[in-house]
């Protein structure tokens, strides 16, 4: 499940350098190799500077995905001397679609799920998340309608709505030549959470996964959302923890930036 989706959207493009994949054209850089990255000592910390400098060059900030079990062991300290910061780690988890897809959807009085491409409901999404992270996720608009653009086939996105607005979101990432498929957003408003809105939308994902032959579900989880999904059958394999930079903060030793969106239905605290 590392690396990128075999298609991406239109102006974003995969590069390699060394062991590592670079993703350029999105909100934020991203980079991500393989469990051991096979290089140590300078040789990593030039790799290092490499992403940091390309990126910087390009007036962007970056994301660096690390695993618990990544090597070599010193990668986060050697993260951290270079300028990344972390966000917030999550829980990687993995389940079995046909597990969760067994229990029927119940929805609150008044909201509906529906499945959705069009690009209006794509800016819905932006704004809901955008008022639930307290920070501008505009960019999700675009990243999302062109995912949908570019690999119809590849993503689900689905929206939960009462009184004709956005109350949560999720979507569902298919991996073509693997045997897994991930779950992704899963935010809602602080009024609608705890009231089902989440697990309805985990069981939606879920039955579209086992229509399509799907073995196994794999999610990176919020410290709120893990729970609910062990209790439907999920287990932890790892954990995640992303390491960013930004060129709006040299000092990049105080909060975490903008975090990746895990799977979740609260917000953690900043």
């Amino acid at each position: 499940m590392r690396g990128a989706p075999p298609t991406p959207p239109a102006g974003v493009t995969y590069e390699k350098d060394g062991p590592l994949l670079r993703i350029v054209g999105q909100f934020r850089g991203f980079v991500s190799g393989p469990r051991d990255l096979g290089i140590r000592g300078p040789e990593l910390d030039k790799l290092i500077g490499r992403q940091r400098d390309f990126f910087a060059a390009r007036g962007e900030g970056m994301e660096w995905k690390t695993r618990a079990h990544d090597e070599p062991a010193d990668l986060i300290d050697r993260l951290r001397a270079a300028g990344f910061v972390p966000e917030d780690q999550e829980t990687v988890l993995i389940g079995r679609p046909e597990e969760m897809a067994v229990r029927e959807p119940v929805l609150p009085d008044g909201v509906t799920v529906r499945r959705v491409v069009d690009d209006a409901d794509m800016h819905r999404i932006a704004a809901m998340e955008s008022a639930v992270w307290g920070q501008d996720w505009s960019w999700l608009a675009d990243d999302l309608t062109g995912r949908v653009a570019s690999a119809p086939d590849e993503i689900a996105i689905y929206v939960a709505e009462a009184g004709g607005e956005v109350v949560s979101a999720a979507w569902l990432v298919f991996r073509p030549g693997t045997e897994f498929a991930s779950l992704w957003g899963g935010s809602t408003v602080t009024e609608w959470r705890g009231k089902g809105i989440y697990r309805a939308l985990v069981a939606t994902r879920a039955a579209l996964a086992t229509a399509r032959g799907v073995p196994y579900l794999h999610v990176d989880a919020s410290d709120d959302s893990a729970p609910i999904l062990c209790r439907l059958g999920f287990r932890a394999v790892t954990t995640t923890t992303p390491y960013v930079w930004s060129p709006d903060r040299p000092d990049q030793t105080d909060q975490p930036d903008q975090p990746d969106q895990p799977d979740q239905e609260t917000v953690r605290p900043k």
